[in-house]
């Protein structure tokens, strides 16, 4: 299969940004296909309960030592999970490894008031819910009305009982709310989820990309506004491209109120990793495991 195939801006945006080599590395992501990855929800159920299940029903699984609560499988395709009973109890959620880095790294704590600033479907909400062991009081904001049923649905089904709604875009929230950690899975032009196999490639354009890059700047400012100082949020995007990412948040450093904070080399090492242009930032490069994701952690060091 060949380059034609791969949006002309996205592949001269992807060789100004890495060199002909990590370019073509991505592209060769973009022809993948992905294990399905499920994760286990401990609200309902424990990784012996589903493993001992997988066994029964043939389901053969990998696992990655940082993803905890993360089963890989090699057998099975996302349909065919969706039909287990597992998925229909909420006891285990169809999500991707990239999907589950941001909730994981905000290394959410219990007795918190916690954000999810773009919560809809409600896969990070309910990580998030399940990390804190329903112990928090979660608010999670979605624009539409139509996403809202649906991130209220899948809070519902998991058992995620701390989270509270908002419907209401995360730019307009009152500048007196405050927040003790804050996720920030900002809208973006999904660069890092791309495949050849099915509409996202046609559907991605320069266009998105820079009304993306706006609107998660400002998002991000808001964020900070609203993070208590001292406290610390994760910014996270579905893109590889730096336009989105650290162009970002280093428009957010300039505003000398927050710092980056490292994620350590034990992260590092179970991830396929791109090089970013912020030390301690994480860029996710695509391939079978992973979608391209890019992952920051900010801290707020003044009012």
């Amino acid at each position: 299969m060949n380059n034609t195939l791969i949006n002309e801006f996205l592949v001269e945006a992807l060789t100004k940004q890495y060199g002909e080599e990590l370019k073509e590395e991505v592209i060769e992501g973009y022809k993948c296909f992905r294990f399905t990855t499920v994760r286990i929800n401990t609200l309902k159920t424990n990784k012996e309960e589903v493993i001992e299940e997988f066994n029964k029903l043939g389901i053969l699984y990998e696992e990655n030592h940082l993803f905890v609560d993360a089963l890989i499988i090699k057998n099975k395709n996302s349909k065919e999970m969706l039909d287990l009973n597992l998925c229909k109890e909420g006891k285990i959620y169809l999500q991707s490894l990239s999907s589950q880095l941001p909730a994981l790294l905000l290394n959410p704590k219990e007795s918190c008031d916690i954000l999810d600033m773009c919560a809809s479907p409600g896969s990070k909400t309910t990580y998030i819910a399940q990390l804190v062991n329903n112990n928090s009081f979660i608010t999670a904001c979605e624009i539409d009305k139509i996403r809202m049923e649906r991130l209220k649905s899948n809070v519902s089904k998991l058992g995620a009982t701390c989270v509270n709604f908002m419907c209401v875009d995360s730019r307009k929230l009152d500048d007196y709310f405050r927040f003790d950690q804050i996720l920030l899975d900002a809208p973006c032009s999904g660069s890092g989820t791309l495949s050849i196999y099915d509409k996202s490639m046609s559907k991605f354009s320069k266009a998105l990309v820079f009304n993306s890059s706006k609107l998660q700047f400002e998002l991000l400012k808001k964020a900070l506004t609203i993070l208590k100082p001292g406290c610390e949020m994760i910014y996270s995007t579905c893109s590889i491209l730096d336009i989105e990412n650290e162009e970002v948040v280093n428009k957010i450093l300039k505003l000398n109120n927050c710092v980056v904070v490292p994620f350590s080399d034990e992260v590092k090492k179970y991830l396929p990793l791109l090089p970013t242009k912020i030390d301690g930032t994480l860029c996710i490069k695509p391939n079978e495991y992973f979608e391209g994701f890019y992952v920051a952690k900010i801290k707020k060091i003044n009012k």
